[in-house]
């Protein structure tokens, strides 16, 4: 079983982000009591056993403070049992970890930390509107580390505008250098809800050039590569495999809750959307209404999210799950197109696992749909 706690407070919007959150943090306290009502609520979901992972994302869950943090997690520990080396992760923003923080986060359980670092080079982390500095982005990792937890994943962003690529190979030897045990690499993309994806429509900035971002994550995958991490999911790496084990829940197919405004729960049979606004989230949960959207997953649903999650990993998508989720018509109606991927060396299969070749990382998303059932 996994748990996602969705915590919607930032600080600043960074330029780039869509995900939900607000900078308004009066009723955070509120908010957190009705995550709290809400995992009451919904002990039902997940099926009986031991909860394996545990993760606090967002927006800023590292803004939590330690009365918090620890009633969240004493309304886990009541309403789950929690395996004994559960994976308890939390994200965090630079500016917020010093030792003060880093101690609290430690004593409470948190023994993964996901670090929204996205860059070591100041004139970026200004273009984004990050709230940390170059020095902070450094220092953090350092801080963590000397307080004991050693498994930390840091994110970064790449194909942000530059005039070549050594700003992005700087990152990468900092990153090196910090001995980071898992890196989380995500193309620059501009949302049209975000403030690049307002400048992009007023010409302020230009598009991401598709060339440019391709050069960047080939460079990025030799790199880390050479450097002894694994690419086990398309954006993921890791070192003497410290997966992240929820992620890989996700990317399996494993049921989870989610919980928190804007969160989703998935439990085989359909999804569940929560309503991205804090003040109607916090009116539901006081009357004691789940405030969720439900779709009911088809069968081709269901293999589509398999060939579209699945085929970013290393782990690759199963042919005989395939048919069994498509009800018999995965092979019928996508087997040309598998043919001609196939031939394009895009994809390659091996004892019945459908897997990318380093050529077809390229275009994953795209291969996943274009291999999409009706």
């Amino acid at each position: 079983m996994h748990l996602y706690i969705h915590i919607p407070f930032c600080k600043q919007a960074c330029h780039y982000c869509d995900f939900h959150f607000s900078t308004n943090t009066a009723n955070k306290r509120a908010v957190v009591e009705a995550i709290a009502r809400e995992i009451v609520l919904r002990q039902a979901y997940l099926p009986d056993g031991d909860m394996q992972t545990i993760y606090f994302g967002g927006g800023t869950p590292s803004m939590l403070d330690e009365a918090e943090l620890n009633f969240l997690l004493e309304t886990i520990h009541r309403q789950f049992r929690v395996a004994p080396n559960a994976e308890i992760t939390l994200e965090a923003n630079p500016d917020d970890l010093n030792a003060a923080t880093l101690q609290m986060f430690s004593q409470a359980g948190i023994n993964r930390l996901s670090i929204g670092i996205q860059s070591f080079h100041e004139p970026h982390l200004r273009f984004m509107n990050r709230a940390h500095s170059a020095l902070e982005a450094e220092q953090c990792v350092r801080l963590a580390q000397h307080a004991g937890i050693d498994n930390i994943s840091i994110d970064l962003i790449y194909a942000i505008p530059s005039e070549n690529h050594a700003i992005l190979q700087s990152d990468l030897s900092k990153a090196f250098t910090l001995g980071v045990p898992h890196i989380s690499a995500y193309c620059l993309t501009i949302e049209p809800q975000t403030a690049f994806g307002s400048w992009l429509k007023k010409k302020k900035i230009q598009p991401i050039e598709e060339e440019y971002a391709a050069q960047q994550f080939e460079i990025l995958v030799g790199s880390l590569r050479e450097n002894g991490y694994e690419q086990y999911e398309i954006s993921n790496f890791a070192r003497n495999g410290h997966y992240s084990n929820h992620n890989s829940s996700y990317w399996k197919q494993h049921p989870y809750l989610g919980v928190g405004p804007s969160a989703h729960s998935y439990n085989g049979a359909s999804r569940e959307y929560n309503i991205s606004n804090n003040a109607k989230y916090l009116q539901a949960i006081q009357n004691s209404i789940i405030p969720a959207m439900i779709e009911t997953l088809s069968p081709a649903d269901q293999t589509n999210e398999y060939l579209l999650t699945g085929l970013r990993t290393k782990w690759g998508v199963q042919l005989q799950k395939l048919e069994v989720l498509s009800a018999g018509r995965f092979a019928l109606q996508a087997g040309d197109e598998l043919g001609r991927m196939t031939r394009k060396g895009w994809i390659r299969e091996d004892a019945g696992i459908l897997l990318l070749t380093q050529a077809g990382k390229l275009f994953a998303d795209r291969i996943a749909s274009d291999l999409f059932i009706d």
